[in-house]
């Protein structure tokens, strides 16, 4: 996935290497984080209880944010014509998921 992704900037073309990748305990192993450092992207993953900690530097709040972002979608994912993504048209999902956010976050 790291090899076909791009980053979208606003003007220019779009990067195919980012500065950082997050991701949680799963992807911890030695060969995802050989494979970033030799790209050199930076990694927001934490190491798991039973690893050694060799001088690993771990950027909790940048964690703490990749948590609520997950968080967000997850919320969002409880109606299901986001979930299952009815809508072909991107306008359209971009609507449904606006209305959908607007029914989430304001009381009612």
């Amino acid at each position: 996935m790291l090899e076909q992704g791009a980053v979208h900037r606003r003007r220019g073309r779009p990067r195919i290497r980012p500065t950082r990748v997050s991701g949680d305990k799963g992807y911890t192993g030695r060969p995802v984080r050989r494979y970033l450092r030799r790209r050199g992207i930076g990694t927001v993953i934490p190491r798991l209880c039973s690893e050694p900690r060799r001088g690993v530097r771990f950027d909790r709040a940048a964690y703490r944010e990749r948590n609520r972002v997950e968080r967000c979608i997850n919320r969002l994912k409880r109606y299901r014509a986001i979930a299952t993504r009815y809508e072909k048209l991107a306008v359209t999902f971009h609507a449904l998921l606006t209305i959908t956010a607007i029914l989430e976050w304001i009381p009612v």
